[in-house]
């Protein structure tokens, strides 16, 4: 599988935590290990229709949750890819995006050389039902031309996309 590997500039820190209206976004880590497994699994169909995909193809177990989230925090550790954990002012998980190279999620083409990362998110069926996946993908695209930016032109592609 051809992967265009993320490219930003030497010594750059992903900035956290991100503000957009309510929403907080952190760097998603191992401490987020038990508020992500409810979220994914009370939500796994909302997941897949709204971000695209088959992830997460079956309800998740601890160790498997635990897995991929040590995978996230190694990625942001080699600068191979970003995951935020997402949450309101409450305190409630609210979802997550994720800002990948190509060929992870989003096959690498030709079509998309005008585009340096994939960007995509999901949210708890709760949070969508309030609105709050419109709002996020907004939250991104602010972040993604201020505290982002070093990452590039992102490409969007959750299969549902708010207009």
């Amino acid at each position: 599988m051809d992967i265009k590997k993320l490219s930003v500039p030497t010594g750059w820190q992903a900035p956290a935590p991100l503000q957009y209206k309510y929403l907080t976004a952190s760097i998603l880590n191992e401490e987020d290990v038990q508020e992500d497994l409810a979220a994914v699994n009370s939500s796994h169909e909302l997941i897949r229709r709204t971000r695209g995909g088959s992830w997460p193809a079956f309800e998740l177990t601890l160790e498997e949750n635990l897995r991929d989230l040590k995978w996230h925090a190694q990625e942001a550790r080699d600068g191979g890819s970003l995951a935020y954990a997402v949450r309101n002012t409450q305190g409630e998980y609210v979802g997550c995006f994720y800002l990948h190279p190509f060929g992870m999620k989003t096959k690498w083409t030709e079509e998309l050389s005008g585009y340096d990362v994939d960007a995509n998110w999901w949210v708890t069926t709760e949070a969508y039902g309030r609105g709050d996946y419109e709002v996020l993908y907004q939250g991104l695209k602010g972040w993604m031309e201020k505290e982002l930016a070093a990452v590039g032109k992102p490409w969007w592609s959750n299969a549902e996309i708010p207009a």
